[in-house]
């Protein structure tokens, strides 16, 4: 995975670069999949209230078959499938924990700090998926199983606490 983050110009080439790189925040020079989950965070913050649950499942969806082209379109262009610059397969995942998730902030900490844990380690079958399907499916694919183990940690975790 290639760690140099491409220019401004190229997030402003084309409408999939710029999804692709989470409207900038994959541009980070340091940790990008971090920033692109503290923006899907911080844009669900803001995007939550104008929604109802169906309204916003639904958007994640879009975005989420959107992601497979942005990805494979910025992918090809970079010469990186998986490009670190690419953070919308954090974001959208991320959309869905925070829907999912138990409602407060300490809930929604708890679910950043698991989905990065989860996302950096690559338990399968995720780690299949980056390893093996390298295109916008893939990558999407491998963080939506982060998304997975994440909601079924919280859920345990509540669980445990009630």
């Amino acid at each position: 995975m290639s760690t140099q983050p491409p220019s401004v110009r190229f997030l402003l080439a084309h409408p999939a670069h710029f999804f692709a790189c989470g409207c900038g925040s994959g541009l980070a020079p340091k940790a990008p999949g971090t920033f692109g989950t503290l923006f899907a965070w911080a844009s669900f913050i803001l995007m939550r209230p104008w929604f109802g649950d169906a309204q916003f499942l639904f958007l994640i969806v879009s975005a989420y078959l959107g992601g497979i082209w942005f990805i494979n379109v910025a992918g090809k262009a970079l010469g990186d499938p998986d490009h670190g610059s690419i953070v919308w397969d954090e974001i959208v995942p991320f959309w869905l924990v925070l829907l999912m998730a138990p409602p407060g902030w300490l809930w929604q900490l708890a679910a950043f700090i698991l989905f990065r844990f989860f996302d950096i380690t690559k338990p399968q079958p995720a780690r299949y998926f980056d390893e093996h399907v390298k295109n916008g499916f893939g990558v999407m694919a491998d963080d939506l199983v982060a998304a997975g183990y994440t909601l079924l940690s919280l859920a345990l975790l509540k669980t445990a606490l009630s």
